[in-house]
């Protein structure tokens, strides 16, 4: 039986797609100040832990360290540390009552921050 055997040559060649599109090149200005609060939202969801820990909420619910370590893989240090991540970001809301630190998703917050990105990119994109 025979088979047919292919050769292809490497062939190197480069294409300048900036002729071809207009963005902006200025990659290296600071974010913006209206941008600040999302950028820090986005760097605190970032990570899959602490997308869980927000999602454990039901609404209207909170929960404490405690709580939260029990339902997930990590140890109530590494929740405590995930979650004042996710405090100082504004993504959640905090009130200590008694020896506990009970924790809410900051619903109001996050609408107002997801509806700033929805506004940018409707009149920016």
């Amino acid at each position: 039986m025979f088979f047919p055997v292919f050769s292809f040559a490497a062939v190197d060649f480069h294409i300048d797609i900036s002729k071809y599109i207009d963005m902006n090149k200025n990659y290296s200005r600071a974010i913006p100040p209206q941008w600040r609060h999302m950028a820090k939202v986005f760097e605190a969801l970032g990570d899959t832990h602490r997308q869980r820990l927000v999602l454990s909420f039901e609404p209207g619910e909170h929960l404490n360290v405690g709580q939260l370590a029990e339902v997930s893989t990590l140890s109530r240090s590494t929740v405590s540390h995930h979650l004042k991540v996710l405090r100082e970001a504004g993504v959640l809301e905090s009130e200590k009552i008694g020896k506990e630190v009970y924790f809410w998703v900051n619903k109001a917050f996050l609408q107002s921050v997801f509806g700033d990105v929805a506004g940018y990119l409707h009149s920016n994109l």
